[in-house]
């Protein structure tokens, strides 16, 4: 466990003190393309600085925003989508809807290609998925930023009912799994490519997913690392994985069956507590009187 759980605070790593890095968070802003020059991250008013945090000694993403470093991503998809030369932008938080007029959530970033007089021609759709957080993040949070310098290498690890740890099985069973098979249905109905923005060692934590050639490939995972580079992370590309629609998400959403012995022995055990005398869980068909 490292001491220090925090990785990125206003966008600049907790041991970087520098007077751009004070102004980032005297003045609580996001280097990062959010909507506002603020962060707006958990409150607008008391925001929640943190970009990310240590995981085995590696920055990990816990906000999407952190993911708009120089719109690389936005970049990297537009690849996937369109043809080399094709003109396109980008547009944030689209609202998607289903047959039946219901709003199926917002979409993160769709990448819209425009012809000569600006008609759209075509679009693909791009999920940005950060990393959830167990633990408590903000009380680590508020402590450093009471005295940045002093406590820029803090101990944190002996406080571990406030110790914040990445949650990657939340992340994808809560948030990206449930996003891809609703919106990404509609999605792939319409026959329009996807594309995934995540860290690498999110992604690690999925099962092998079944791999194709790009240009078969109907999602595209692209798979970045927070790497250091003077006195910053650096958003970097390091892999891309294509895959099909039906065929990822069947893998990743059926689970591996444990041992069957193991869950006779819980039955086994209910059944004994039953048998020596605690009360069932509910009435047996016998204990209920009959009528008529």
């Amino acid at each position: 466990m490292k001491k220090q759980p925090l990785g990125e605070v206003f966008g600049f790593p907790t041991a970087t003190v520098s007077r751009q890095a004070e102004r980032y968070r005297k003045l609580k802003l996001c280097p990062y393309n959010n909507k506002v020059p603020n962060c707006t991250k958990d409150k607008a008013n008391d925001p929640l600085g943190v970009c990310s945090i240590y995981h085995d000694h590696e920055a990990v993403i816990t906000c999407p925003i952190r993911f708009r470093q120089d719109w690389i991503i936005a970049e990297d998809a537009a690849g996937f989508f369109f043809e080399k030369g094709t003109s396109w932008t980008s547009l944030t938080e689209v609202r998607l809807k289903d047959k039946h007029r219901q709003s199926a959530g917002n979409i993160d970033v769709v990448l819209v290609a425009y012809n000569d007089q600006g008609r759209v021609v075509d679009f693909g759709s791009l999920e940005v998925q950060a990393v959830y957080i167990s633990g408590n993040v903000r009380k680590p949070f508020e402590y450093y930023m009471e005295d940045r310098k002093a406590r820029k290498e803090m101990d944190w690890s002996k406080l571990a009912d406030y110790y914040p740890r990445a949650d990657f099985l939340s992340s994808s069973r809560k948030r990206l799994v449930p996003q891809l098979l609703y919106k990404g249905s509609i999605l792939h109905g319409w026959k329009k490519r996807q594309a995934v923005a995540i860290q690498g060692s999110f992604y690690d934590t999925l099962p092998d997913l079944p791999e194709v050639d790009p240009e078969d490939a109907e999602i595209a995972w692209f798979l970045y690392e927070l790497l250091p580079i003077s006195n910053r992370f650096d958003l970097t590309l390091s892999r891309t994985v294509y895959t099909k629609f039906w065929p990822a998400l069947n893998t990743i959403t059926t689970p591996d069956a444990g041992d069957l012995e193991d869950f006779m022995e819980v039955l086994q055990q209910k059944l004994d507590d039953k048998r020596d005398g605690n009360p069932p869980d509910a009435p047996l068909i016998t204990d209920i009187p009959l009528h008529g």
